[in-house]
């Protein structure tokens, strides 16, 4: 059959403040495919067997950066070794990370399935990137961190309405207190060590964050993994300095600089043995936490092609460039 099959999380934010999303979305597409909607991993997984039957050319992703590696982590286990359909990252949550750095346009689900549509209707070469994504333990994503990073996403999802403006502030927020020398949750360290593949070691002390990414974002527009792009492999960065030595290199990762040896370890690689000296790897994967029980170990996974329309680096509108106590007492 082939045409385009559209995976909708309707429990992401952004489609659960707009219900009727997965019907525009079926009426757009009309007879050129197919849209599903995926409750919980039985359904994307009964999905994923449906689409690879249909021999889909297209796999429509409405979501944000969660909904992405779980759907890609779903159809991964399902094709095995044939390579995933190209990917079209339809920004239906609220984080969309992976579809700025790589360069994904801005717009509503609706509207960038229409520009797919007319293209592969039209016959007409579909503009595309690739990139590799981490698997981790049992997941498959673009950006891993432990400490600070998985910090920052626990502040952030305490909040009931999530959006770029309020991750904005709770880095703002998180950072004045830095400065200020309070303490913040988002500046929690991490001990450990982290084992290379050519037997290289992260040494086993503390660490603001151990990070690694496919992508070179992080959020908000900074820029950490200049290597992300390297073939098989993965940036990893073991950043020791203080939370403070960390706010200040924020113009740098912001301008995709390297922080420098006297901050981080740093190497591209292609695999990775995370062990916390508690014994339970706490993490982040595109977004999501998780608790890992025992070392936990990230490889390089196989390349995926996304669906683009510009060139890739797109950052959130009015994001922070220069940061200063003066911005930060305005986010804070």
């Amino acid at each position: 059959m082939g045409g385009i099959g559209v995976i909708v999380n309707p429990r992401s934010r952004r489609n659960q403040r707009d219900p009727r999303a997965a019907v525009r979305l079926a009426h757009a597409l009309g007879d050129r495919g197919v849209v599903r909607t995926a409750q919980n991993r039985d359904d994307l997984a009964r999905i994923a067997e449906d689409f690879r039957a249909l021999k889909i050319d297209v796999l429509g992703i409405s979501g944000g950066d969660g909904t992405n590696y779980v759907t890609i982590t779903g159809f991964l286990e399902v094709y095995a070794d044939e390579p995933l359909p190209p990917l079209a990252f339809l920004r239906g949550g609220t984080f969309n990370t992976v579809a700025n750095a790589v360069g994904v346009p801005r717009g509503r689900p609706d509207g960038l399935l229409a520009r797919v549509i007319r293209r592969h209707a039209a016959r007409e070469p579909l503009r595309s990137v690739e990139r590799h994504v981490m698997r981790i333990g049992n997941h498959y994503g673009f950006i891993f961190g432990t400490g600070a990073i998985y910090g920052f996403i626990a502040d952030y999802n305490q909040a009931e309405v999530r959006d770029t403006l309020w991750a904005a502030k709770v880095l703002g927020r998180a950072s004045a207190n830095v400065i200020a020398g309070r303490p913040t949750p988002v500046a929690q360290r991490w001990e450990g060590k982290v084992t290379l593949d050519d037997g290289e070691v992260f040494p086993d002390r503390d660490y603001l964050a151990i990070g690694a990414g496919t992508v070179d974002q992080i959020g908000l527009g900074f820029r950490p993994f200049y290597r992300s792009d390297e073939p098989d492999r993965f940036h990893i960065l073991g950043i020791h300095t203080s939370a403070m030595g960390f706010v200040q290199k924020l113009p740098d990762i912001w301008r995709a600089r390297p922080m420098g040896p006297e901050h981080t370890y740093d190497r591209a690689v292609r695999r990775a043995v995370i062990e916390a000296r508690e014994g339970v790897v706490r993490y982040c994967c595109d977004g999501d936490v998780h608790d890992h029980v025992g070392p936990l170990v990230i490889e390089a996974g196989p390349r995926v092609r996304i669906l683009v329309e510009q060139k890739p680096g797109v950052r959130p509108l009015g994001a922070v460039r220069r940061i200063t106590p003066a911005v930060l007492s305005r986010l804070s």
